[in-house]
């Protein structure tokens, strides 16, 4: 299991899109290929009112992630601490991770003809630093860290959304 945790707080995400600008530019990646995006659940009604839901979706860093296992030359790669990425160099574009992954997160880079994922910034999260997504946020509805820190972020996330309510 992956050592991190990328969260969102749905209730709060607007679909700026900036975090998926940021990843782009990070990674220096050309138009099409998105690492990460927000997707546009709805709308569902709620008191007769059409209403959007905008989810993130990021790479989840799977346990056992299937683009490890699809990747014939070893390309897709798991480090210690659990973040998946690519290696470019081993990387010949087959595409083979592309299909393996339920959820369509290995995506394709025209310009270089290899696969490229959202690896959690890994560079920066080496230099104790944050994803560029969640650095950018404009809502601050994403949140990086450890895994055992995630339930008390939860619970704080609850008490100030009950609050703003009352």
């Amino acid at each position: 299991m992956s050592q991190y945790y990328l969260m969102q707080d749905a209730k709060r995400c607007i679909a700026c899109r900036a975090c998926e600008v940021v990843c782009k530019i990070n990674k220096g990646l050309p138009k099409g290929p998105k690492p990460c995006e927000v997707v546009i659940v709805g709308p569902k009604f709620i008191s007769g009112l059409p209403k959007a839901f905008f989810k993130f979706m990021p790479c989840f860093h799977c346990e056992k992630p299937w683009c490890i296992a699809a990747c014939p030359t070893g390309a897709m790669q798991k480090r210690d601490d659990g973040i998946v990425y690519v290696d470019e160099t081993l990387c010949v574009g087959c595409k083979a991770c592309m299909s393996a992954c339920p959820w369509g997160v290995p995506q394709w880079n025209a310009e270089k003809r290899k696969v490229v994922k959202c690896d959690y910034c890994m560079d920066r999260v080496d230099k104790g630093l944050l994803p560029a997504c969640v650095t950018i946020c404009v809502t601050k509805c994403l949140y990086f860290g450890k895994a055992d820190e995630i339930p008390s972020v939860r619970r704080e996330r609850a008490a100030r959304t009950t609050a703003y309510f009352e």
